[in-house]
């Protein structure tokens, strides 16, 4: 059986449907009416886990059936000497993004759904994941994306059998003709920023992260964010892993957005001005207004996210934080990760800039235990 879908500002329940639509009649995200939880008490040896199943050997934490699947998952976490931190290895997944982590989930839940079609906005790599798990479900896509899109991502998107639909504007303009698409009745918004099944998708990166680990949360996690998919995926995995009894913690999780691109580190550091030292988690950061804009990283060129309430409150609960990050510093990044081996996308580089500016300002002690997810491939670039 489908789960149904509440709305948390509201309330209304929307039941499971090829046509339920894509948010609130309210306007807000829609999210699971129900959690899923394993039963409370020993989390299971992490050996004992079948890790042939992926991401879906957590099923215990998933609302959905692994009904689309490419074995993805369990990517692999290692150790960065040259960045006292962990790196988690998201950029080897089938379509090289973490966003396979989403596409599954929701692909699985479209095909449960009886879905004929489905349709998505982004500017490339949730385009080629959705366009790939479609194609492997047999159902039919088309993917919004900027008319400048990097040809190697339209490729994607292209061999996969889904059809790229190129938008002229900034990326608001992609969605804004994505959602009059899906509001016209005839297929399915499989969208990263608003489906909550893609979500619990994302969540898997904390279940991941934790078992890896020996069922141990770190001090922190550093990430990329754009709509915040995978920052909010590791809020609510991370929470769910506390709520079942297999941590005992929250990691502090730290964002980095694209300087021009940051209003969530603008509106936390906006406050900071107005505040007495010390009555807020974070500490005092630069404004994204003191740094030029960063025209690397468009993955997370996003000024409106769908979930932005959501975003602060998970930073908010987990101590944590969100500055913005100038090119200049993700370029410096981008060289050292690819010399040291790692071939990465720019957006990756968002994260680890960031890691290396909040050491700088003392938000990251020199002996946390960090780990920071190495989100996409640099062969997305070419």
């Amino acid at each position: 059986m489908v789960a149904d879908l509440r709305c948390r500002d509201c309330g209304r329940t929307y039941a499971a449907s090829a046509d339920e639509p894509w948010r609130c009649d309210c306007g807000h995200p829609l999210d699971y009416a129900e959690p899923s939880l394993p039963d409370r008490g020993s989390a299971p040896a992490p050996k004992a886990l079948d890790r042939d199943l992926g991401l879906w050997a957590f099923q215990s934490f998933l609302p959905e059936a692994p009904l689309v699947t490419l074995g993805e998952g369990f990517t692999p976490l290692v150790e960065a000497d040259d960045w006292d931190a962990a790196f988690k290895l998201e950029y080897l997944f089938p379509t090289g993004s973490f966003k396979d982590r989403g596409a599954t989930t929701t692909l699985s839940r479209a095909a449960a759904l009886g879905v004929d079609k489905v349709v998505e906005d982004s500017s490339g790599n949730a385009g080629a994941a959705i366009a790939t798990y479609a194609a492997r479900a047999g159902i039919d896509a088309d993917v919004y994306v900027p008319d400048d899109v990097k040809q190697s991502k339209l490729v994607a998107i292209q061999r996969a059998g889904a059809r790229p639909v190129r938008i002229e504007g900034d990326r608001e303009d992609v969605t804004e003709a994505c959602v009059a698409a899906a509001s016209e009745g005839d297929a399915y918004y499989a969208s990263h920023a608003w489906n909550p099944a893609f979500y619990a998708g994302t969540a898997t990166l904390a279940h991941e992260i934790a078992a890896q680990r020996s069922w141990s949360a770190p001090d922190a996690v550093v990430l990329p964010l754009g709509h915040g998919t995978l920052f909010l995926g590791a809020y609510r995995g991370f929470r769910a892993l506390r709520e079942a009894g297999y941590v005992d913690r929250m990691p502090r999780l730290l964002a980095g957005q694209a300087a021009g691109y940051a209003p969530i580190a603008t509106e936390l550091h906006a406050a900071d001005d107005e505040d007495e030292p010390g009555n807020r988690l974070t500490t005092a950061l630069d404004s994204a207004e003191d740094v030029p804009t960063n025209e690397i990283a468009d993955g997370i060129q996003i000024t409106e996210p769908a979930r932005e309430n959501q975003l602060f409150d998970a930073i908010a609960d987990s101590g944590g934080d969100a500055i913005a990050i100038d090119g200049d510093a993700v370029e410096g990044e981008l060289d050292r990760l690819h010399r040291a081996g790692f071939y990465v996308e720019p957006t990756s580089a968002v994260a680890t800039a960031a890691l290396r500016e909040y050491r700088r300002r003392g938000v990251v002690a020199p002996d946390d235990d960090v780990v920071v997810p190495l989100t996409g491939s640099g062969m997305k670039t070419l």
